[in-house]
C-alpha cells in the first residue's frame, strides 16, 4: 500500500500550500505579508501586518489543513501511517507553498493541526501549553520553541502507554525538527532579547 502513502502526502503537500496568510491578509489589508514583518504568511505575522480578525481566520484555516490530511488518511485509507505521511506533507506544503512562491510560515498551527487529526485528545492538553507560556510573554515564538518540545514529549510519552499510535509519535518528532529549524532567528533574536510581542513589528519591511 505504499501508494497510498505517496497520495496522500501530495494530497497534504497541496492542502497545506493553499497560503491562507496571504490571501487573508491581502483581502484585510490590502498588503502582501511577506513584505512586512517576518516575511512569513502565518498567523503571528498576520496579526501584525493586518489585525486579529484576519490572524483568527488564518489560524483557523491554517490548522484545518493539517487536520484533513490526516483525517484523510484515517478515513480514507484507514491507516495511521498514511495519515501521518499526509499531516507531514501538509506542513512541508505550508512552510514551501508552491501556490505562493514556495514562501510560506513557520508550520506551527499546520502541525498542531496534524497532530489534531491524528490524536485528537492529547492535542487538547497543547492549547493550554502555549496559553501558559505566551501569556506572561507575549512572544509567540518563545510559545512554538519552547512549547512544541513539551507537546512532543507528550505525544511520545502517549504513544509508549498506548493511547495514540506511534505513527502520531514519528509525525510529532518531524514536525518538532522542521519547527524548531524554521525559528532558528527567532532563537537568535530571543537570546539577543529583540525579538518582538505580539502585534509588534508589522509596520516594518520583511528580516526573516
Amino acid at each position: 500500500m505504499w501508494w497510498a502513502y505517496l497520495v496522500n502526502i501530495a494530497a497534504g503537500y497541496l492542502l497545506g500550500a493553499v497560503p491562507y496568510g496571504l490571501i487573508v491578509g491581502y483581502l484585510f489589508s490590502g498588503k502582501d505579508v511577506r513584505r512586512y514583518g517576518s516575511g512569513k504568511t502565518g498567523v503571528t505575522n498576520v496579526l501584525r501586518v493586518a489585525g486579529p480578525v484576519p490572524a483568527g481566520i488564518v489560524l483557523v484555516a491554517d490548522v484545518a489543513k493539517g487536520a484533513a490530511a490526516a483525517v484523510i488518511g484515517t478515513w480514507v485509507f484507514d491507516d495511521a501511517g498514511v495519515a501521518a505521511a499526509g499531516a507531514a506533507g501538509a506542513v512541508v506544503g505550508h512552510i514551501f507553498p508552491v501556490f505562493a512562491g514556495f514562501r510560506g510560515g513557520r508550520g506551527v498551527a499546520t502541525a498542531f493541526g496534524g497532530i489534531l487529526g491524528l490524536a485528537p485528545l492529547v492535542s487538547l492538553l497543547f492549547p493550554v501549553i502555549g496559553a501558559i507560556l505566551i501569556i506572561p510573554t507575549r512572544i509567540v515564538s518563545f510559545m512554538s520553541v519552547v512549547g512544541t518540545p513539551i507537546a512532543v514529549v507528550i505525544v511520545v510519552a502517549a504513544a509508549a502507554a498506548g493511547w495514540v499510535s506511534w505513527p502520531a509519535a514519528y509525525y510529532a518528532l518531524f514536525a518538532l525538527a522542521v519547527i524548531e529549524y524554521m525559528h532558528i532567528p527567532n532563537i537568535r533574536r530571543l537570546l539577543a532579547g529583540t525579538e518582538p510581542r505580539i502585534g509588534e513589528g508589522g509596520d516594518r519591511p520583511a528580516t526573516g
